[in-house]
């Protein structure tokens, strides 16, 4: 009975007489993680430049790690960070366990795509000489951030459309990775980019990490759809996409 089950889920191809269901892709899980609560979520102070992780970020992160250490950071294949200050420190005080499996800190995968939406300072990275003094991130792999990754133009540009091709290509990155267990973490407003395809109202709180498969394996767009919700350590805390931040988003 299980074999028949097989085989109908996933007919043979005439073509390939070794083709096996049994060694059938599995679908691809992505764990999406907002970071931690940063200073410039505490009091909306959008002027704060590449806004670290607070006390209680910190606390987030060790509670993120406790409610992870077990499950997903079992079998994660691929960590994947924003570059900005508060991810990277989400990253490796939430996923300790994950980094030391897969070598260490030079395992991480910085991706500049995936940083915050709008061109507030709290939303501009630091420079890449600056990120390598300092002792937290020492270690990390920092060749992919190019010397425009914080200039906020271009492809990294806070216009709606920029923003919509940016969350696209994090999409088909995440797809095209051959790791069958990813985790990326990064931001509220670039998150939602990520999974509506344009700014959204929905909550997603600090520390909460959802996870998605992809709804096809050849879209254009590399949509996602939401399988559960893996953790959710903090509160829905505001974005520089506040209404009260009066950005144009």
């Amino acid at each position: 009975m299980e074999k028949r089950s097989l085989e109908m889920a996933y007919p043979k191809d005439p073509s390939n007489a070794s083709f096996s269901p049994s060694i059938r892709s599995m679908p691809k899980t992505i764990y999406l993680t907002r970071h931690c609560q940063a200073e410039h979520n505490v009091d909306s102070d959008w002027y704060i430049l590449d806004a670290p992780l607070t006390k209680l970020g910190r606390q987030q992160a060790r509670e993120l790690n406790e409610s992870t250490q077990d499950s997903l950071q079992q079998d994660v294949e691929l960590i994947v960070s924003s570059p900005l200050r508060r991810t990277m420190s989400t990253t490796l005080d939430g996923y300790p366990k994950a980094i030391e499996s897969l070598g260490g800190k030079g395992k991480l995968v910085l991706l500049p795509d995936a940083q915050e939406c709008n061109d507030y300072p709290c939303d501009t990275g630091s420079d890449r000489s600056f990120l390598e003094k300092d002792p937290e991130y020492q270690g990390i792999d920092m060749s992919s951030l190019t010397p425009d990754w914080t200039s906020k133009e271009g492809k990294y540009s806070a216009e709606p459309k920029a923003l919509s091709a940016r969350a696209q290509r994090v999409r088909q990155f995440l797809r095209n990775r051959p790791e069958q267990k990813i985790v990326l973490i990064a931001h509220g407003d670039i998150l939602r980019y990520i999974v509506y395809g344009q700014q959204d109202s929905s909550p997603w709180a600090n520390a909460e990490v959802r996870t998605y498969t992809f709804k096809s394996d050849n879209d254009e767009e590399a949509w996602l759809q939401q399988i559960d919700t893996e953790a959710k350590e903090g509160k829905d805390e505001p974005t520089s996409s506040a209404p009260e931040a009066g950005n144009k988003l």
